[in-house]
């Protein structure tokens, strides 16, 4: 996956879509930031959906989801591709799975141990601003005022559900509980979200 919203992040934390899918037993593997040529087909579809439904001429969002409906629907089922034939001609198959989504089943599959697994392994950087805060997932976390304008490395540990703080040497400043991240949350896509 590329690294822009939904999927994937500058700010170095993976989003909560993404998130979503590790907790699926899905491996999401980013491309390296500044890299397109990393995931060259990707990179041509999505140049090839700009120039063909032109959304700098589109007056809204919806406008926009219509003219990459009908360009998608063009490029599968219209456009000469192999043989002179259309993609969907060639490989029928891949219109659809034949399997609907199961909410069952991702009731009894979908694992917090997963994300939170995930989560321990990326380490993020940010600046302590003038109050004393940094930003985690549009939420504000108090460090410290005699830290502001420090550079810190923020980790999430996952077996006391904590956010842990340290600077550029590894010296732990401030431990905090992830209030945001608890599995409804994550499961709604609400870590983001404020907090009731």
């Amino acid at each position: 996956m590329d690294n822009g919203s939904p999927w994937g992040s500058a700010s170095d934390l993976p989003p909560e879509l993404a998130l979503w899918l590790v907790g699926l037993d899905i491996e999401v593997l980013w491309n390296p930031p500044r890299r397109p040529q990393d995931n060259g087909i990707v990179e041509r579809g999505q140049g090839l959906a700009k120039n063909w439904a032109e959304p700098h001429l589109c007056h809204s969002v919806a406008q926009l989801q219509r003219r990459m409906n009908e360009e998608d629907r063009v490029q599968r089922e219209e456009y000469p591709s192999i043989g002179g034939k259309p993609r969907l001609a060639v490989y029928p198959q891949l219109e659809h799975s034949g399997r609907n989504y199961s909410w069952p089943w991702e009731r009894g599959h979908w694992s917090w141990q997963k994300v939170c697994d995930c989560l321990s392994g990326h380490v993020a950087q940010r600046r302590v601003d003038s109050s004393g805060k940094i930003g985690l997932y549009h939420h504000k976390l108090y460090v410290g005022t005699m830290h502001k304008g420090l550079m810190v490395y923020v980790q999430f540990d996952p077996l006391r559900l904590e956010w842990v703080v340290s600077d550029v040497a590894g010296k732990q400043l401030h431990r905090s509980p992830a209030q945001m991240l608890t599995a409804l949350r994550m499961k709604r896509l609400q870590v983001s979200s404020p907090l009731l």
